[in-house]
């Protein structure tokens, strides 16, 4: 299974946090939030987990969050999204040869997901990987979707070093590592506009132009 059920019962700690807002949010989605694109996809953008009041209210990954705003800029900007993005599912906004998915499918409480439920969601992303025959890059945003995704391509983070501009060639593809675009990260200066940029026009040079 490519994403989990709307009731997947793996982690006790976020089936509790999900129930919890279904009862005081129950116009939300408040479900593991599935992977959005299509299946010839040759990018894959890895997130960590979806935002309370962003993708697990709108159900559709960095969606109804700052995290979107520059990411699909970004995506509509070098050629992978078309359309307009306006923070709902129903914006009618196309991934074009992209997909996204995050490392934990479910919301966890502050954000922060524990490393039992990064391994348990870790088979999720690893047959999203291999459900892409056509993969050739993966955009990781922060350290702990690095850390998931390298070990989801059967490598050990400690041989594969996170760092904002990294890039590495496992098996057949490679993997293009950034800071997350959240709204700390960019408040603070971890992360500019411009150098998240960056990272995204070296993945379209390594690509080639969009169809």
């Amino acid at each position: 299974m490519i994403d989990p059920g709307r009731d997947c019962p793996t982690c006790p700690r976020l089936v509790a946090f999900r129930e919890a807002w279904r009862a005081r949010e129950p116009g939300w989605h408040n479900a593991p939030v599935p992977s959005f694109g299509a299946g010839d996809a040759r990018l894959l953008i890895v997130g960590l987990a979806p935002g309370l009041r962003g993708a697990n209210c709108t159900g559709r990954p960095f969606t109804g969050d700052y995290a979107g705003d520059l990411l699909y800029e970004t995506l509509i900007e070098f050629g992978f999204a078309r359309g307009t993005y306006a923070a709902s599912r129903d914006d009618g906004l196309e991934l074009t040869g992209a997909m996204l998915t995050n490392a934990v499918r479910c919301v966890p409480p502050e954000n922060k997901p524990t490393g039992a439920e990064i391994v348990a969601c870790r088979s999720f992303l690893a047959e999203t990987i291999a459900r892409l025959p056509e993969l050739r890059a993966i955009v990781v945003l922060g350290r702990i979707a690095h850390d998931s995704t390298v070990r989801a391509l059967g490598r050990t983070p400690s041989r594969v070093v996170f760092g904002h501009g990294a890039e590495h060639d496992i098996g057949r593809v490679r993997l293009f590592s950034s800071y997350h675009c959240s709204r700390y990260n960019t408040n603070t200066g971890v992360l500019t506009p411009t150098m998240f940029k960056a990272v995204f026009a070296r993945v379209r040079s390594f690509l080639g132009a969009a169809n």
